[in-house]
Parts: C-alpha cells; structure tokens; sequence
C-alpha cells in the first residue's frame, strides 16, 4: 500500500481520536484531584495518540518504512508500559480504599430492613408478568387459530348452525 494512503488513514484514525485524547489534557492538568492511576491512564492516551499522529507526518513527508516501524514500535512501548503501569496504581489505590472502607464499618450496619426481601419481591413481581405476558400470548394465538371457535369469539348457536358469524348476521339499512 503506498505510503499517502496510510499516512491519510493514520491521520483519519487521529482526528476521529479526539473522543479520548482531548479530555486526557484535563485529567492531567487537575493534579491531585485526580488519582494517580487516572494521570497515568490519561498520559498513556496521549502517547498512543501521539505516537499515532507522529507516524502519519512521518508517512506524510515519504520517510522510509524502516524509522516509521521504529517510531511504532517504541511508542506502542510506552504506551503498553503506561497503561500497565495505570492499571496497577488503580488496584492498588482500590485496595486502599477498601482497607479504609473496612476500617471505617467493620460489620454490616444494623439498622434498617434487609434488602434481601426486597429483592424477593422484585423477582415475584417480575416473574408474574412474565407468566401473565406468556397467558396472555397463548390464549390470543389459540383464538386466532381457528376463527370462529376461539375462546374470544361468541358462541351463539343459532348463528352457528345458519353459518353466519356474527358479524355477517348484522344488517345495515338501505
């Protein structure tokens, strides 16, 4: 493939990004009000889209393979070793917050009603719609399988024994 067009679709790929590397800035920027893992999750983002943008100037401007495989491989490095590096400061920032957490209300609290009841009565109530919805669709298909006969039809003997349903059996006037 010619180097214009992977240096156009790298730059496509780029500018379509923006969902992800435009709010990285923020996290940033915020400092200590944002986690550390969350800094080194948003500084991993914008490696990767550097990097990204980076080999489409270099396609763009006809470098050989060879230095824009280079310039590839050493940022998707980085990157993996950011990210890696985020997702072990955001598990070891959960366990702290656990370890807080568990420190601050060692048992359940006491007070109130269990929720287990209550989630009881969720499924009950879900599980009777759902037999009503399913009773419901069983007796509109058994009446309008066979018409005339069903179970919400009328059962007149006088119109059945004429052969006319009911419906046929009204009059208009002229």
């Amino acid at each position: 493939m010619a180097q214009p067009v992977v240096a156009l679709g790298s730059a496509l790929v780029t500018a379509a990004g923006s969902v992800w590397y435009l709010p990285a800035p923020a996290d940033l920027r915020a400092g200590a009000d944002r986690p550390h893992s969350r800094r080194t999750a948003a500084a991993a983002c914008l490696t990767g889209w550097t990097t990204l943008a980076v080999i489409a100037v270099l396609l763009f401007c006809g470098v050989p393979w060879q230095p824009t495989w280079v310039t590839a491989a050493a940022g998707a490095s980085v990157t993996v070793a950011l990210r890696i590096r985020a997702a072990a400061q955001h598990h070891r920032e959960a366990r702290d917050i656990t370890h807080l957490w568990a420190t601050l209300a060692p048992s359940r609290p006491q007070h109130g009603r269990s929720r287990r009841p209550s989630r009881y009565a969720v499924a009950a109530l879900l599980g009777c719609g759902l037999v009503a919805t399913t009773v419901i669709a069983v007796v509109a298909l058994a009446s309008a399988s066979d018409p005339g006969q069903g179970w919400a039809t009328p059962t007149d003997k006088a119109s059945r024994s004429e052969g006319t349903s009911a419906r046929s059996s009204l009059q208009l006037p002229p």
